[in-house]
C-alpha cells in the first residue's frame, strides 16, 4: 500500500500549480520566486495543509510558514523539520517542496492516530533557499538560528524592488526578523528530507540515503588577458590568445578535480572578447566553482588549481587574475542525527548508505548552532533544477514512513551536536 505516497504526490502536483511559468514545458515547468504572488499562494496553501494536520500555524517576519504540533507537554522544545518552497526558474516540483509536504504528511498521520510525542514538532516552509530573486540566500533558515544578514533587506531584484519592501507587501515584517531566532532550549535539532539531486542512490538501487555533510563551496571569477589581433595575419607562434590559454586552464581545472576524491569543480560560464569571428580573443572571463565535504580538501584544491593556472598563464604569455566571489564552509551533519536516521532506515529493511551533498540546503544554516541532519530521496537520473525532476510514488511513501519512524523513536534526551 502506498496511500501516504499517493496523497503526497497529489499535493506536490497541486502545489506546483502555483507557478509563474506553469504553461511552459507542457505544463511541467515551475518558477516560484521568493516573495512573489506565486510564493504567497503556495504559502497560503501550505498553511492550510498544516492546519488540516493539526498544527497551529503562522507566517513569521521573514516569510517562513511555521506549523507547530504540540508534544505531550505543551510548550516542550521542538524538533524542527522542513525545507523550502521557493524554486529556481524552470524548476521541477520536488526540490524543497518534497521536504515540506512529507513533514506535514508525517505530522498529519500522528494527528490522525492521536499520537503526541515527548517533544513538539515544528514544520518550517522556508521561502528563500534558492536566492534567485534577490542577491542573498538562505534568509529564512539563517534567521531561525540568529544568522540573518540585515544587509539582505537592501538587496534588489531585476526590477529594482528592495527585499524589505517586497517582504512587507507579502505580510512579513523586516523590523522583527530577530524575533524568529529560537532561544536556547526551544529547539532540539533540524532534520531536512530532500531529493538527492544526484545519481548515487539510483545507481546503488536504494530509495533513501543519509547525508554526512553538505559540501563547502568556493567560487571564483578568472580573467585572462592576452593580445587581440587579426585572425589572418598573426602567425600561430606569435599569438597571445586569451581563449586558447583559458581553454587549457579549464581542462586543468577538470584534471585536478578528477584526481581528488569527493571534490568537484565546474567552469559554468565563459565569455571571450571582442567576440568576433575574425579576431584573436584578447580577453576571456570564466567562472569556477569548487566543492568538497571537507574544507581542508577544498582549500588545498583551490591552491593547486590557482598554481596550475598561473603556470599556464606564464607559459602562454598572458596575464591572469583570480577573484574570489563566494565562500561557504562545509556543513557537517550531526553524528547523533546520522545515527538516528540510520536506525530508522535499518528498521525499514533498507541498507543504509552515507553520502555527501554537493548542493547547498537550508540544513547548512543550522550547522554549529543546532544538531542537524538530512535524508536524501532517490530521483530519476539524478536530474534536478529541471522540469524533468522525478521521483516514484513508492519512494515518496517510504520517505514519509521513515520520517514517521524517526519521529517516533527520536531520543531527544541524549541528543548532542
Amino acid at each position: 500500500m502506498t496511500e501516504l505516497g499517493t496523497a503526497l504526490m497529489e499535493r506536490l502536483d497541486a502545489l506546483a500549480a502555483h507557478s509563474q511559468d506553469s504553461s511552459d514545458q507542457g505544463g511541467r515547468a515551475l518558477t516560484r520566486l521568493f516573495l512573489s504572488a506565486q510564493h504567497k499562494a503556495a504559502a497560503d496553501q501550505v498553511a492550510a495543509w498544516m492546519k488540516d494536520a493539526g498544527m497551529a500555524v503562522h507566517l513569521d517576519p521573514i516569510a517562513t510558514v511555521v506549523g507547530r504540533y504540540e508534544g505531550a507537554t505543551p510548550g516542550a522544545p521542538a524538533l524542527l523539520l522542513g525545507s523550502h518552497i521557493d524554486t529556481v526558474r524552470n524548476a521541477g516540483k520536488y526540490d524543497g517542496n518534497l521536504g515540506v509536504l512529507a513533514a506535514i504528511a508525517a505530522v498529519a498521520e500522528l494527528n490522525r492516530l492521536g499520537e503526541r510525542l515527548p517533544f513538539a514538532i515544528e514544520v518550517l516552509a522556508f521561502g528563500d533557499e534558492e536566492g534567485v530573486r534577490f542577491p542573498h540566500t538562505l534568509t529564512g533558515s539563517r534567521a531561525i538560528v540568529g544568522r540573518f544578514d540585515a544587509d539582505a533587506l537592501e538587496g534588489r531584484d531585476r526590477e529594482g524592488v528592495r527585499m524589505a519592501d517586497a517582504l512587507r507587501a507579502f505580510g512579513g515584517d523586516p523590523d522583527s526578523i530577530a524575533s524568529v531566532t529560537r532561544k536556547p532550549g526551544e529547539a532540539l535539532a533540524f532534520v531536512e528530507l530532500h531529493i538527492e539531486q544526484g545519481p548515487v542512490l539510483e545507481a546503488e538501487g536504494l530509495p533513501i540515503g543519509i547525508v554526512t555533510a553538505i559540501n563547502g563551496a568556493s567560487r571564483f571569477s578568472v580573467r585572462v588577458r592576452g593580445v587581440a589581433g587579426h585572425a589572418g595575419t598573426v602567425p600561430m607562434g606569435h599569438r597571445r590568445d586569451a581563449l586558447v590559454a583559458a581553454a587549457e586552464m579549464v581542462l586543468a581545472v577538470e584534471r585536478i578535480a578528477s584526481s581528488i576524491a569527493n571534490l568537484v569543480a565546474t567552469v559554468g560560464r565563459i565569455e571571450a572578447k571582442p567576440g568576433a569571428v575574425n579576431v584573436i580573443p584578447g580577453e576571456v572571463v570564466f567562472t569556477m566553482d569548487v566543492r568538497a565535504p571537507e574544507d581542508f580538501v577544498r582549500d588545498a584544491a583551490c591552491t593547486a588549481i590557482r598554481t596550475e593556472l598561473e603556470g599556464i598563464a606564464a607559459r602562454r604569455g598572458v596575464a591572469m587574475t583570480i577573484e574570489g566571489t563566494h565562500n561557504d564552509a562545509a556543513a557537517v551533519c550531526s553524528p547523533a542525527i546520522i545515527e538516528r536516521i540510520e536506525a530508522a532506515i535499518r528498521r525499514a529493511g533498507i541498507r543504509p548508505l552515507h553520502l555527501p551533498s554537493g548542493a547547498g540546503h537550508d540544513a547548512m544554516s543550522f550547522a554549529g548552532a543546532l544538531p542537524m541532519g538530512m535524508l536524501f530521496v532517490r530521483c530519476k537520473g539524478g536530474i534536478s533544477h529541471n522540469p524533468a525532476e522525478s521521483i516514484t510514488v513508492e519512494d515518496a511513501d517510504l520517505s514519509v514512513r521513515i520520517l514517521l519512524d524517526l519521529l517516533r523513536h527520536f531520543d531527544h534526551e541524549t541528543l548532542r551536536a
